[in-house]
């Protein structure tokens, strides 16, 4: 099933789940797991990451065949440009649609590990519409993309993101999958400016149930700008060491956060798991 016919055919709000590939097998079978133990939200699909670099691209193509196989999901496998050769990004491509995958997130990709800057490879794409563009050209695939509520830390505007943002969905990105972000009024500003650029597909709301402050304060490494809100981290930092004390604030603002989002209107609510159950099933049931 395309997704983009599950938030056009609107019978309400789509949930989704996004995994990372695994790198050893006690990780794999924790993300078993989870996967079946997250089955019971019945979500609309979940995504499975490639490493930033596509180190990861073979395992993630082979990941979304099996979680849509063995359980019957919906799988999305994400596909990024760093690293990637286009006759590469093709191969993979033509073995996930063999095996029954209908769906990509294409993205740019960072860096690879230890680069400060990113550039492309020869004989690869150097943005992710360049991307979304070979795969409208050649496969019948759905295809989604990513977009920056508070802007990609590249950007050099907010602006000029939009209108990176235009020329992916241009090139044939049907719906759009937000950066996490943790204040709602960031995502509703968003979604007011691409509209009023033309851009009509559905912008869905990226959620991470956050588990402390450890946690906290690494989103906010890995996402440059990313407004975090004084609420969520002074009740992860008043519970301190005590787990369940710290995944209870992390959970009682993201539901909060979801509420909110879908009772003004987002598609669904795209949960980043990190390959773990308890948090994302938890805020799921206090919708």
């Amino acid at each position: 099933m395309r997704i983009a016919d599950l938030y056009a055919a609107d019978v309400g709000p789509v949930y989704s789940l996004e995994f990372f590939t695994p790198k050893n097998e006690a990780g794999r079978k924790a993300l078993f797991r989870a996967v079946e133990r997250l089955q019971a939200m019945k979500p609309g699909f979940v995504s499975i990451t490639c490493g930033a670099a596509g180190t990861t691209r073979e395992r993630t193509a082979d990941l979304a065949i099996e979680l849509q196989k063995e359980f019957g999901l919906t799988a999305m496998a994400h596909l990024v440009c760093t690293g990637t050769t286009q006759s590469e990004l093709e191969e993979t491509l033509r073995h996930m649609q063999a095996n029954g995958i209908d769906n990509i997130l294409a993205l740019r990709g960072d860096p690879p590990r230890g680069a400060t800057d990113w550039t492309p490879v020869e004989g690869g794409f150097s943005h992710a519409d360049e991307l979304a563009a070979f795969v409208r050209e050649r496969f019948s695939l759905g295809l989604g993309g990513a977009c920056y509520p508070e802007k990609h830390h590249e950007a050099s505007s907010l602006a000029a993101d939009i209108q990176n943002l235009k020329r992916k969905v241009e090139a044939g990105a049907e719906f759009l999958i937000t950066q996490l972000f943790f204040d709602n009024d960031k995502y509703w500003s968003f979604v007011e400016r691409v509209r009023a650029e033309g851009i009509e597909v559905p912008v869905v709301p990226g959620i991470m149930p956050v588990l402390n402050l450890t946690n906290l304060q690494r989103i906010s490494s890995l996402s440059p700008g990313t407004s975090i809100p004084a609420e969520l981290e002074d009740a992860l930092r008043e519970a301190g060491d005590d787990d369940e004390a710290a995944l209870r604030a992390g959970v009682s603002f993201a539901a909060k956060q979801c509420r909110a989002l879908l009772a003004n209107g987002a598609p669904g609510i795209h949960f980043y798991t990190l390959n773990r159950s308890k948090a994302t099933l938890q805020t799921f049931a206090a919708l």
